[in-house]
């Protein structure tokens, strides 16, 4: 696992900017409410130097350690993990229809949650046979709320969120979004936006910055 991350940079942005991209996470949306997207008031203030004084200094986090389940208070989700990579076509893989398809999925080429670097997790917003699905409220999250994800070696990593952001898909701010700010951070992404009817995907992403500041 570790050996295969050397390299995440590189697979994350195949996985992005390839054809379908990161639009794979979500499904065509028929008949329900929008899910919600983040106003402008929950952007907040993404440089590393400015996430404040609770974040956990680089010396202090933890070592690898697989995540297994994920929880968000403020929106009501509590998931078990599940682990995805690249599919075959190079794009980020997503949890696929059945049993798991409303779990949220950790990107395993991304360090673990609670490790140094910028973890990725990420969840369908919805289907459409389901409706809603384990990520259809991320948009609702402002700074300030809580990311707990509990992790195989028994500790629970706690992030606060910095803010809370709505991309295009094409152009997609990679560097923004996978770069190593040289400390813990999280990154929760699901689909947002607009839906196009010919393509049957959103056309933006919704990303949850986060960063380590506790550990359980």
């Amino acid at each position: 696992m570790a050996g295969s991350r050397r390299n995440f940079i590189v697979s994350v942005f195949a996985a992005v900017f390839a054809v379908s991209g990161v639009s794979v996470i979500a499904v065509a949306l028929v008949a329900q409410d929008d899910a919600p997207q983040p106003p402008p008031s929950a952007a907040g203030n993404l440089e590393p130097s400015l996430l404040g004084p609770r974040a956990v200094s680089t010396d202090q986090v933890l070592p690898e350690s697989a995540p297994i389940a994920i929880e968000i208070p403020a929106i009501g989700v509590q998931s078990k993990l599940q682990y995805v990579g690249l599919t075959p076509e190079n794009t980020m893989e997503v949890p696929q229809p059945g049993p798991h398809y409303d779990e949220a999925a950790w990107y395993k080429y991304s360090p673990p949650p609670g490790s140094r670097g910028s973890a990725v997790i990420v969840g369908h917003v919805d289907s459409v046979d389901g409706g809603p699905s384990v990520f259809f409220k991320l948009g609702d999250m402002v700074p300030g709320d809580e990311v707990r994800v509990r992790r195989a070696d028994g500790h629970v990593a706690v992030f606060v969120v910095d803010g809370v952001r709505s991309f295009p898909k094409d152009p997609f701010p990679g560097l923004l979004v996978y770069g190593d700010t040289g400390q813990a951070t999280l990154r929760l992404i699901t689909c947002g936006g607009g839906f196009d009817d010919a393509t049957g995907h959103y056309l933006e992403n919704i990303v949850v910055f986060a960063t380590l500041v506790d550990i359980l």
